[in-house]
């Protein structure tokens, strides 16, 4: 049993970081590294200048930040952590030795005892698989710390180039909004515009100015956001986005067993699977010490300058008197009803999740495409029509201005519709490997009146 405790009392080769970067390499197609050497360090950061070396794409995002995020490079040593926990229950006990003087009258007796905790090594092989387990816990939880520090960053990416997106749009709109206003104030001055006609024509470029300053601000913020999930400072932080979001896919995903495969590959769902059998564990253990939790068993040796040497063994356990071990075992039985519950719960949620994620996303998909196909080219051909009007004279230029108003209001709907499809697809992936955090499809957040496009 010495033997093969200690053969199993040792630390692995990886420190556990196989199965996170497994979860990298399968789920997401990105490489991972535990960064613990300055060697590591100089790896990662020449890979990370490399991908900052151009306009940054969600996938490269997505790797800079499973490289370089310092908080994911924290929670990788827990695992070290946990891994030294788990060596220490699988090593032996260290024997304990007493050594007492006696002295009556001349003589001398010297007595000397070597003891051993024979309970923990009993309770040693248990003790070790409940550690395992902890251990493969916490090798779950980093795989999904992984995967859920991928979807946020590429959430934060989808937002921060739709934030830039719309800057340049919003000042696009400006500039026409600025032209606006001064052609409406010089036509007041040689009397062909009314005071009333001219306000109209200030409000909408003083709408136009504060909706900037609007877009400015959110452009700041989930750029901001994404520098941080990225763990990117000083030069790092300047790095180029592309100018548009991705175009919509042709078709949505058709995904008619979609509990059944979130349920077989979610992390969350074998997390607290595995949890449930750690409590049970613990509760046989529990059982296993209720009556004796504290054996002791030694050798001793006296020895006297007046009488011959005495040798002979002792052991050592505690009485079970008045602690009869009930109150051990019923917490250990409610713990495990507890665990059982939250397993059942995780999987119910889980179905939940994974359904609200798909009906985002094809809700997304459909409400994007119709922005696509009916309403930009329907505001364009009006625009067209319009125009036409204009340079036949039938209309003026305050009615183009007005025509071209709706229509940067449905182009800037179209790129919103976009961003919350690119949204709700990052959490229908999460959803099918983990606990996603699913938010409300954002509708546009400007007032029409932000728009001049007739240019876009």
């Amino acid at each position: 049993m010495t033997a093969l405790l200690g053969g199993c009392a040792s630390f692995s080769a990886d420190g556990g970081f196989a199965t996170a970067e497994q979860a990298a390499r399968d789920r997401l197609g990105k490489d991972l590294r535990w960064v613990r050497s300055d060697a590591d360090r100089e790896l990662v950061e020449r890979r990370v200048s490399e991908l900052l070396g151009q306009p940054l794409a969600a996938d490269d995002a997505v790797q800079i930040a499973l490289l370089n995020n310092r908080g994911l490079q924290a929670s990788f040593f827990e695992l070290g952590i946990t891994e030294a926990e788990v060596v220490q229950a699988g090593r032996l006990p260290n024997p304990g030795f007493t050594f007492a003087r006696l002295q009556r009258g001349s003589e001398v007796e010297l007595e000397r005892g070597l003891h051993f905790n024979l309970a923990r090594l009993i309770a040693m092989p248990l003790v070790a698989r409940m550690e395992s387990r902890r251990f493969e816990q916490t090798r779950q939880r980093v795989a999904m710390n992984v995967l859920s520090l991928a979807a946020e960053t590429r959430k934060a990416w989808i937002h921060a180039v739709a934030a830039e997106e719309r800057v340049r749009y919003t000042r696009k709109v400006m500039l026409a909004a600025e032209a606006s206003a001064e052609l409406a104030r010089r036509m007041e001055r040689v009397g062909n515009f009314s005071k009333l006609q001219r306000a109209r024509e200030q409000g909408f470029y003083a709408d136009a100015a504060l909706n900037l300053a609007r877009a400015e601000q959110l452009q700041r913020s989930t750029r901001e956001r994404l520098t941080r999930l990225l763990g990117l400072w000083g030069t790092q932080t300047q790095f180029a986005l592309p100018e548009r979001l991705p175009d919509l896919p042709n078709a949505a995903q058709d995904l008619p067993d979609i509990e059944r495969v979130a349920l077989a590959q979610r992390l969350d769902v074998q997390g607290a699977k595995l949890a449930s059998e750690q409590t049970a564990s613990n509760l046989g253990l529990t059982q296993a010490t209720r009556f004796v939790n504290v054996l002791e068993i030694g050798a001793l040796r006296n020895s006297s300058n007046e009488a011959p040497t005495q040798r002979g063994w002792e052991i050592g356990f505690e009485l079970p008197l008045f602690d009869w071990g009930e109150a051990r075992v019923a917490r250990s039985q409610a713990v495990y009803m507890q665990a059982l519950n939250r397993a059942a719960e995780t999987a119910i949620n889980a179905r939940s999740e994974v359904r609200e994620a798909y009906g985002n996303y094809r809700s997304a998909y459909d409400i994007a495409r119709h922005h696509r196909d009916e309403i930009v080219p329907l505001r364009q051909r009006i625009g067209e029509e319009n125009l036409l009007r204009y340079n036949g004279m039938l209309i003026g230029v305050f009615e183009l201005l007005a025509d071209a108003r709706s229509q940067i209001a449905s182009v800037n709907g179209a790129i919103e519709a976009l961003r919350d499809y690119w949204i709700a697809r990052a959490d229908l992936d999460m959803a099918l490997i983990g606990k996603p955090s699913l938010a409300a499809l954002a509708g546009p957040s400007m007032a029409p009146a932000e728009s001049g496009g007739a240019a876009h």
